[in-house]
């Protein structure tokens, strides 16, 4: 069982994001791997590659095609990923007369990397959207609590006075530079990918990086100088920017399970989860499942550099272990963002008012 896209009722929903799964699904993968290959083909007309109107014939007959999915599973295993079988019946589906026209000069990965970058754009999105709204959530914590008081904790001990809204700025100020961080790093994630058998474009010369310009025009992503098929150091560096995301959500969690605790009470919120067995309990779920996302995130990205050891011009062991890990961290990292803000919006007080002393 995968928890996070169970559909066990005992764990659905726990670390899910739907937003999230959805753009890795299969009909996400259909979109973009049909997207890819109308742009590959325009592409290829637009430089000379290949004659107008055979691929405006063929553009015309690719954009009704829907793939025999179980067709491709039967694929799947024989082939190690669904792209052959997915190219083969796009082909006959557009006809013999056309077929020359569909997927010239490319390969499997130049979709699958595509395809995953076209997710990585709307997740980058997802995440800025939901980064500027937890940010504008802390920011207006600490403007209504900034000037309480509580107690500054070193090692877990009771150390000196400090501002709730000292503890507040701990939680917003890393949130901020990743924002920025991420800014700078989607240009290198949100690529696309185009170079043919063995990276080099060498079937689609001397039109290569022509076609790509267009391609990368028409998808709305970067169209790199040099393929990067074995070359997989920005999507670690992504994965690493997902972790300290985690990190510092997980960071927020931590605090507010310490500051919610009986004796402390330096935190309170509404809600709270039950027990089963002391009703008078108000569990700080939502803070723990922090702290848990930050911890897996932490966990998988070390996966994410053992599947950066691509060897020569292709891997395929590591490049489908990167399938598996990192759709898994960005849902992680998304529901972490949701529930980072349900938290915040939960919270009724912090530390106490200066006039209480």
């Amino acid at each position: 069982m995968n928890p996070l896209t169970s559909s066990n009722p005992y764990f659905a929903g726990l670390f899910a994001d739907p937003e999230i799964t959805a753009l890795f699904e299969g009909a996400a993968t259909a979109d973009a791997f049909l997207a890819y290959e109308i742009a590959l083909t325009r592409a290829a007309a637009e430089v000379g590659q290949i004659d107008t109107d055979l691929a405006q014939r063929a553009i015309a007959a690719m954009v009704d095609f829907t793939p025999d999915v179980a067709e491709l599973q039967s694929d799947l295993s024989a082939d190690g990923m669904a792209v052959p079988g997915y190219v083969r019946q796009l082909k006959a589906h557009v006809g013999a007369e056309c077929a020359a026209a569909v997927h010239p000069g490319a390969t499997s990965q130049d979709l699958i990397d595509t395809a995953q970058a076209l997710a990585l754009r709307a997740a980058n999105e997802i995440y800025i959207s939901r980064l500027t709204t937890l940010i504008d959530a802390l920011r207006d914590l600490e403007e209504t609590h900034g000037d309480n008081r509580l107690m500054g904790r070193t090692r877990m001990q009771a150390a000196l006075p400090i501002s709730a809204g000292h503890r507040i700025s701990s939680w917003i100020s890393p949130l901020v530079r990743h924002t920025s961080r991420l800014e700078i790093l989607r240009p290198e994630v949100e690529a696309l990918q185009f170079g043919g058998p063995v990276g080099d474009g060498q079937r689609s010369q001397p039109h290569a990086a022509a076609m790509a310009d267009h391609m990368g025009k028409a998808l709305r992503l970067r169209a790199p100088e040099r393929c990067w098929h074995t070359e997989r150091d920005s999507l670690v560096t992504y994965a690493g920017w997902l972790s300290a995301l985690t990190g510092s959500l997980g960071k927020f969690g931590q605090d507010v399970c310490l500051m919610v605790q009986q004796g402390v009470d330096a935190l309170a919120q509404a809600g709270g989860g039950s027990s089963s067995a002391m009703a008078h309990k108000q569990n700080p779920v939502t803070a723990e499942m922090l702290v848990t996302l930050s911890r897996y995130n932490a966990g998988q990205v070390a996966l994410m550099h053992q599947a950066s050891v691509h060897e020569q011009e292709r891997s395929g062991a590591m490049w489908t272990l990167e399938w598996m890990v990192l759709p898994a961290m960005m849902t992680c990292t998304g529901a972490a963002l949701r529930l980072a803000t349900r938290q915040v919006q939960a919270i009724k007080r912090i530390g106490e008012p200066p006039t209480a002393r």
